[in-house]
């Protein structure tokens, strides 16, 4: 038996898991997961702010810990390593789990493992397999995680090929962006997502960039929005970020500051909401359409029959929908990461550092955290 501690605190989430798993790479057992979110303290400033992120993180950890420890029901003295996300991500936000991790590794003198953020994506659609790492098979992997967008090919543990990936806004960057431009939010994606529902998808003509290239890009896409609004009576207030208003608007009342306005959700009328509810489908849709078609190709060009997806974007259950029916008429096995473990989590984490471990990989203590660390 093997058991792992990890920590996850790239951005705006601290999380700490405990995982156990048999040697001989049989099914694991998921001990205790611990998340405490940061998206209260960061939505008012309309996306995530990292000294607060970091200050988070210190308040959070040791409360996680312990729960964890003590949900998992062991001592801290049976885990056999420690492992902590070393990248990609905000400096000062993994610095917090680096540390805690390596200082329990030298404390009870037990192996440390650096964890690749994008590998615990990369990996967790398969963290329920029954036989674990071995059931990792070859797969054409699409990883949409905040600031990533890309598609990988998978071989096996550790032996990663990368497709393409985002040559500006990831996917999530372009919700996140758009939404703010509607007033909709933070984090933009599920607001988006939901607002979506019953809208048409085809009612705005939006750009699909790079439809030639195994690249993807969305910072076209979050400008022709912009570039929208006013046309259709619709008006970004650029000086104030992410505060809209429609053409016939008086905008938020009250006592609010105008810093505080300018974060504050958009009321709309009943035919304001038709509108909005077919802009955000006809931008999800845009997404989607690049998202689905390069991800076909991929796995088309690899001769691969499995396609995995993970990441936050991989929430959407309209990319799933979609997704999932392009593989059945390509002859393609959709694999997508469970919903829970889509956020960021430390539960992947663990996961990704018990496989290596138990494939012999260990990290040494000095190793530094990298925030732009990259998967190949």
């Amino acid at each position: 038996m093997t058991t792992v501690l990890a920590l996850e605190t790239s951005c705006d989430e601290t999380a700490v898991a405990v995982l156990r798993g048999r040697d001989n790479r049989s099914r694991h057992e998921l001990l205790a997961s611990e998340v405490a979110s940061q998206i209260a303290a960061h939505e008012k400033f309309g996306g995530i702010v990292p000294e607060i992120a970091s200050r988070n993180h210190l308040i959070y950890a040791p409360r996680l810990l312990d729960r964890a420890i003590r949900g998992a029901g062991i001592e801290m003295s049976v885990v056999d390593a420690f492992a902590a996300t070393s990248g990609p991500g905000l400096a000062s936000s993994l610095m917090i789990g680096a540390s805690i991790a390596k200082g329990l590794a030298i404390g009870f003198g037990k192996p440390y493992l650096a964890v690749n953020h994008l590998e615990g994506h990369l990996l967790s659609p398969f963290f329920g397999s029954a036989d674990g790492g071995e059931q990792i098979k070859p797969n054409v992997s699409l990883i949409v995680s905040g600031g990533h967008t890309m598609s990988v090919l998978v071989r096996g543990l550790a032996d990663y090929q990368l497709i393409g990936h985002t040559v500006d806004d990831a996917a999530g960057e372009a919700f996140d962006k758009v939404a703010k431009m509607l007033g909709l939010g933070y984090p933009g994606g599920p607001e988006i997502e939901r607002r979506a529902r019953g809208g048409d998808p085809i009612r705005f003509d939006l750009p699909r960039s790079m439809p030639d290239s195994e690249n993807f890009s969305f910072s076209g896409l979050k400008t022709a929005v912009r570039y929208l609004l006013p046309k259709i009576g619709v008006i970004p207030n650029e000086s104030e970020g992410s505060r809209t208003r429609s053409l016939n608007h008086r905008g938020p009342k009250g006592d609010q500051s105008p810093y505080e306005r300018s974060f504050a959700p958009k009321t709309f009328g009943a035919q304001d909401d038709k509108l909005l509810s077919d802009l955000c489908a006809s931008f999800q849709q845009a997404i989607i359409d690049v998202l689905v078609a390069k991800t076909i190709v991929a796995a088309q060009k690899c001769r691969i029959d499995v396609v995995t997806v993970s990441g936050g974007v991989s929430c959407n259950q309209e990319l799933r929908r979609q997704l999932g029916e392009a593989c059945r008429r390509a002859g393609f096995y959709l694999k997508p990461a469970e919903s829970w473990l889509c956020t960021d989590n430390a539960a992947m984490i663990a996961f990704a550092a018990l496989l290596r471990l138990q494939a012999g990989f260990q990290s040494k203590i000095t190793e530094e955290i990298d925030p732009n660390l990259a998967l190949v």
